[in-house]
Parts: structure tokens; C-alpha cells; sequence
């Protein structure tokens, strides 16, 4: 059961403001290498094909912190781990921004992908103070500033890259991180366990909750796909606007960071429409949205290089929209499945997109240098069409 601190009133709009920074500072981490690829690539003198490795090795390392840490939320007083994870995120980020060789840097890598899963223990904290009628909306609220993490990290530290270089960025990511470190020691309330279970046991728990729930397996699914198709678009991007015919650096490469922030504005009024119409409706249209808009992106080689520059930036608004609304849906159906077990619902979830992301990030890597750009398009925009029939099979 909750702690008594757990009710409605302490769940105020300081609290969910600073659950909403601490997501967005948190997941910001594994983005930030993204744009600055083509500028670590020339600082360590490692080849492009090498480079695919550093987000690859980030989005492993938060899929094996979610498989192995996130249930522990439901173990221990989350307040106390999301403090002690983030200042162990605060290490790993040091170890990046100092890293002397590419392979340092896969390690610290790594290492921060494991310790930034603390925002996936802010969320079901958020979940857990929300009242039943307004979780899907809570929901949305925290998500938003996750995802505004997510999308805005790329055009912060493409442009500091760009000006200052990547070191700095990892530095300044490291400041941040401490900051909010600060505010969570003193502000957030004390969560009770709600399981007793052996650490073993507890991992364990969740094949049992795969088997047990349907919807869960619906969802992590289907929102492994659709982050399959996002890391191979984001891992690659900076790599294609880096090279003919386009010859842009590292800030121009985070500024589409910006369009597809306008899409992380869906996360609060999907969350709405979930408490209103049912979230399964928004899985729908929220796939079918992104299948369309990377299947847009198949059109790039047939246009001016001026012309294909503005289909990225669209396309990249659409499935970004397309992704949040889905994934502030998926977490809404699988809050409701367990409340004793939200930590480990959301690990399930969670381990299953950053898998996909991993392995996109790999494949459109491999693609890219391999059969070029349309490849890539090819396998973002194949894996949401089976997204999307995956959650219209579930609604049959």
C-alpha cells in the first residue's frame, strides 16, 4: 500500500514540476552524444563506423539499468534511490566529459545509460501520488518534461559541441544532474515498499508479470518497435547532415531537436485523452502517425538537398509526436495493470524501447554505411508499421 505521504495533496505543482525536470535533466544524458558523433569522432580520431557504438553503448546500458535497478523501486524507498543514482550519474558523466580514448568513452557510456534510469523511477512516484482520475494526466505532465529532455538535449549539445566542444557538454550535464541531486534530497516525500521480495525473486517477478498481463506484452512491444525506427533515425542523422550534399555540423544536427520537441506538447493531452477516451485509441493513431511520417522520409533521395532538409524537420515533428502520445498511453494502461508493482511494469516497458533502441541504433549504424539513407528510412518506417499492427491486433 502507499505510504501515508503517498495521497493527493503532497503531489503539488512544485512536486510535479520537479519530477518533470528531474525526468527531462535524467534522460537528457543519453541523448546528449547524438549530435556531437562527427565532433567526438574527430577529438578521439576514432572512425565514423566506430562512432555508432557511443549511443549504442549509452541505450544498452539504460536497458540493462532497467532490467537490473528499476524493480528496486518497488523494494526500497524510491526517494532514497533516485538519490543515490543520480549522484553515481553525476560520476559517470565526469568519466565521459574526461574520457581519453574511444574506448573510456564506450565504458563511461555505458555507465550512464545504467545510472540514468533514475528517471524511470521518478515516474512511477509520480504515478503512485496521482489520484486514480488523474493519472493518465499526471502521467502526461512528468512525460512531458522527459520527452522535452530527450528532444531539446540534441540542440543544447549540438550548439555547446559546436562552440565549445563535446567535453564541456558532458561537464555541463554533470553540473545539472548534481543540482537536481540537491533539490530531490530535500524535497521529495518517503515512499513505503510495496513488496518485500528477495532482490532474485524480485527480478524474477518480472517474466511473471509478462506472462500475466497482456497488455504489458501489447506494449512493450509495440513500443520497442517504434523506438527501434527512432534510434536508427537519431543515431544516423548527424552522420547524413555531416556529409554530402548537405555538409552541416553538429548544432545544425541538434537543431532538429526542435521540431520534434513540438511533439513532446501531445505527452499531457494524450494523457487527457486516455482519462477521457481510453488510452488503447491513442496507440492507434499515435502509431499510424509515425508509420507516415518515416515512411515521408523515403522521399528524401528524390529531392533538392534544400527540400529533403525541410522533410526531415517535419518528419521529425510528426513521429515524435507520434511516439510520446503512444508511449504516455502505454504507460497508462500498465499503471493500472498492478499497483503493487508499477516500478517493475514500467522496467518491463522500459527495457523492452531501449532494447529497441539499442538495436536501431546499431542497424541504421550498419545500414547507413552499407546501402545508405534509404535503408535507413526503410527499417524505421517497416518497424512502426508493425507497431501499428500490433495495437490494431490488440484491439480486434
Amino acid at each position: 500500500m502507499p505510504a501515508t505521504s503517498q495521497t493527493a495533496p503532497d503531489l503539488d505543482r512544485a512536486l510535479t514540476v520537479l519530477f518533470a525536470l528531474g525526468t527531462g535533466l535524467a534522460v537528457a544524458t543519453l541523448y546528449y552524444n547524438q549530435p556531437m558523433l562527427a565532433v567526438i569522432g574527430a577529438g578521439l580520431g576514432a572512425a565514423p563506423h566506430a562512432l555508432g557504438w557511443i549511443p549504442t553503448a549509452t541505450q544498452l546500458g539504460y536497458a540493462l539499468g532497467i532490467a537490473l535497478l528499476s524493480p528496486l523501486g518497488d523494494r526500497h524507498d524510491r526517494s532514497r534511490v533516485i538519490v543515490i543514482k543520480s549522484v553515481a550519474l553525476v560520476g559517470a558523466l565526469l568519466a565521459a566529459a574526461h574520457a581519453p580514448t574511444l574506448g573510456a568513452l564506450l565504458a563511461a557510456s555505458l555507465a550512464v545509460g545504467v545510472c540514468a534510469t533514475l528517471a524511470q523511477d521518478i515516474v512511477p512516484a509520480a504515478a503512485a501520488l496521482a489520484p486514480t482520475a488523474r493519472r493518465g494526466r499526471v502521467v502526461g505532465q512528468v512525460m512531458m518534461g522527459l520527452l522535452l529532455g530527450i528532444l531539446l538535449s540534441r540542440v543544447i549539445s549540438g550548439v555547446v559541441a559546436a562552440r565549445y566542444g563535446w567535453r564541456v557538454m558532458f561537464d555541463g550535464a554533470a553540473v545539472s544532474i548534481a543540482l537536481f541531486t540537491v533539490l530531490a534530497a530535500r524535497r521529495l516525500p518517503r515512499f513505503e515498499p510495496t513488496t518485500t521480495l528477495r532482490y532474485d525473486l524480485l527480478l524474477r517477478s518480472l517474466a511473471v508479470l509478462w506472462r500475466r498481463h497482456a497488455p504489458l506484452r501489447h506494449a512493450a512491444l509495440a513500443q520497442g518497435l517504434l523506438m527501434l525506427a527512432f534510434g536508427a533515425f537519431w543515431s544516423t542523422l548527424a552522420l547524413v547532415l555531416h556529409a554530402p550534399p548537405y555538409h552541416l555540423g553538429s548544432a545544425a544536427a541538434g537543431a532538429y531537436g526542435l521540431a520534434g520537441a513540438a511533439g513532446a506538447l501531445a505527452a499531457p493531452l494524450a494523457g487527457r485523452i486516455s482519462d477521457r477516451s481510453g488510452p488503447a485509441r491513442v496507440t492507434q493513431l499515435g502509431t499510424a502517425l509515425v508509420t507516415l511520417s518515416f515512411g515521408a522520409l523515403l522521399l528524401a533521395g528524390r529531392l533538392s538537398p534544400h527540400a529533403a532538409l525541410w522533410l526531415f524537420g517535419g518528419a521529425s515533428l510528426g513521429f515524435d509526436l507520434g511516439i510520446q502520445a503512444t508511449l504516455v498511453a502505454h504507460q497508462t494502461i500498465i499503471y493500472g495493470l498492478d499497483a503493487d508493482a508499477r516500478s517493475r511494469v514500467n522496467a518491463v516497458l522500459i527495457f523492452a524501447m531501449f532494447v529497441g533502441m539499442a538495436l536501431g541504433s546499431a542497424l541504421g549504424s550498419a545500414l547507413l554505411g552499407a546501402a545508405g539513407w534509404n535503408a535507413v528510412a526503410a527499417l524505421s518506417t517497416g518497424a512502426a508499421a508493425c507497431a501499428l499492427a500490433l495495437r490494431l491486433r490488440a484491439a480486434a
